[in-house]
C-alpha cells in the first residue's frame, strides 16, 4: 500500500498517487447529442482524488461511436460540458485525461442513421452492443458485420483523431489516451482475427501496426508526446475478437510508443473478462520495450498491485469497478478501510442510482 500512496512522475506532470481510476462506460451522457451533463460533473468530481483520472471512452466522430449515450468530443456543445467538468476536477486537486475513442465494428446501424459500422475488413463477428429500444429501455443487440473502411478513408479517420485532441486540448484536459484496446477499432486493426487485409495495412505485424501508429503519430502531432498515452490489450478475448495471438503485436507496439516517448502505457490485462492471465515473463518484456510509465488494469487486488509495484512492472494501478463503488477508493487503500460492494445491475445507464449516490468515508 505505501507504493500505492507514492506519487508518480509523468512527463507532462506529477501525480498525488499511483491510485488511478481506469476507464468505464456510464452511458449517462445527455440525449440527443451525446453532451457531457452535470451528474457527470458530479460523478468524475468526487473520484478527484485519484491520482489520474482515465474518462469512460469518448468518440472522436459520429461515426465512432458504438453504444447509447456515450459522449463524443467532436462539437462545441460537448467541449462546453467536458470543460465544465475538467474545471471541477482540477477545483478539487484532480488530474483528468480525455480517452480518444472509435470503436469500429462495436455498434449498430440505429446509432447511425442505418449505416454498418466500419472496421479493417468486413467480417462477420458475434458482438453485442447497447441501444435504446423505441420504449427508452436500454437493451443489448448483435453488432452486424461491417464494412471495411478503404484506405483512401482512413486520412479522414486520422483527421477526427486530430481534431479531438485539439478539443480536448480546449476541453482543459491534462492529456489525451488513445484506446487501443478492448477490441475496437485500432485492436481490429492489430488483431489478425479481425484484419484480413491484403493492402499495407494488413498482414505482417507492421502493417497492422500501421495504422494504430499513424494515429498515435496524429495525435502527438496536435498535442506532443508527454500529453499522450495509449492504451493496449494483448490477448484479450471480448467484443467478438481473440486476440490469442497478441502478444508479439502488443510488444511491438510498446517499442513503437518508446520510441516516440509516448506520456504512458496503459495495460488493459485480459483477465478481467475471462481471457488468459498475463505471465510474467511477458511483464519483464513488457518493461524492456517501454521504458517509460507503465499503468496496469484489469482484475486487480491490493494484494496483486502491491507484487508488481514492487516488481517495477507497472507504475500505477487503474481500478475500475472498485472506483465505480468507492469515489474515496485512493483513501480507503491506503487506510485500510472497507469496501463498499459494487451494484452491477446499475452499472450502465440510468440517473444518479449507481453512479452518484455511492457513500464515502466521510459521509
Amino acid at each position: 500500500m505505501p507504493r500505492l500512496t507514492h506519487h508518480l512522475a509523468l512527463p507532462a506532470f506529477t501525480t498525488r498517487n499511483r491510485v488511478f481510476m481506469a476507464p468505464l462506460t456510464r452511458m449517462r451522457a445527455a440525449q440527443p447529442g451525446d453532451v457531457p451533463t452535470d451528474l457527470m460533473r458530479e460523478y468524475y468530481t468526487q473520484r478527484a482524488g485519484a491520482g489520474l483520472i482515465v474518462t469512460e471512452g469518448t468518440q472522436i466522430s459520429p461515426e465512432g461511436k458504438g453504444y447509447h449515450a456515450t459522449p463524443g468530443i467532436y462539437s462545441d456543445d460537448q467541449v462546453a460540458g467536458w470543460r465544465r467538468i475538467t474545471d471541477s476536477v482540477h477545483d478539487a486537486g484532480g488530474r483528468i485525461v480525455l480517452q480518444l475513442w472509435h470503436v469500429g465494428r462495436i455498434t449498430h446501424p440505429a446509432v447511425h442513421g442505418g449505416e454498418p459500422g466500419v472496421s479493417a475488413s468486413a467480417l462477420p463477428f458475434e458482438g453485442t452492443t447497447r441501444i435504446q429500444d423505441p420504449d427508452g429501455d436500454l437493451v443489448s443487440v448483435e453488432a452486424p458485420t461491417p464494412r471495411a473502411l478503404a484506405a483512401d478513408e482512413l486520412p479522414r479517420v486520422l483527421d477526427d483523431y486530430r481534431r479531438a485532441t485539439l478539443n480536448a486540448r480546449a476541453a482543459g484536459f491534462d492529456m489525451v489516451e488513445i484506446h487501443g484496446a478492448n477490441g475496437y477499432l485500432l485492436q481490429q486493426f492489430m488483431s489478425s482475427s479481425s484484419n484480413h487485409r491484403e493492402d499495407r495495412y494488413g498482414g505482417s505485424v507492421d502493417n497492422r501496426a500501421r495504422f494504430p501508429l499513424e494515429v498515435v503519430d496524429a495525435v502527438v502531432d496536435a498535442w506532443d508526446p508527454a500529453h499522450v498515452g495509449m492504451r493496449i490489450s494483448p490477448l484479450i478475448k471480448v467484443g467478438g475478437l481473440d486476440d490469442s495471438d497478441g502478444l508479439e503485436m502488443g510488444l511491438h507496439i510498446a517499442g513503437e510508443l518508446n520510441r516516440r516517448e509516448l506520456g504512458y502505457l496503459h495495460l488493459c490485462e485480459p483477465d478481467w473478462v475471462g481471457g488468459p492471465e498475463l505471465d510474467d515473463d511477458f511483464r519483464i518484456k513488457l518493461r524492456e520495450a517501454f521504458d517509460g510509465v507503465v499503468i496496469a488494469a484489469g482484475n486487480y487486488t491490493p494484494d496483486k498491485s502491491a507484487r508488481i509495484l514492487r516488481a517495477g512492472w507497472a507504475d500505477a494501478i487503474a481500478f475500475g469497478r472498485l472506483f465505480i463503488a468507492n469515489p474515496d477508493l485512493p483513501r480507503r487503500l491506503a487506510d485500510g478501510s472497507p469496501l463498499n460492494a459494487l451494484r452491477p445491475e446499475v452499472i450502465s445507464g440510468g440517473d444518479a442510482t449507481g453512479y452518484t449516490d455511492y457513500p464515502s468515508l466521510t459521509d
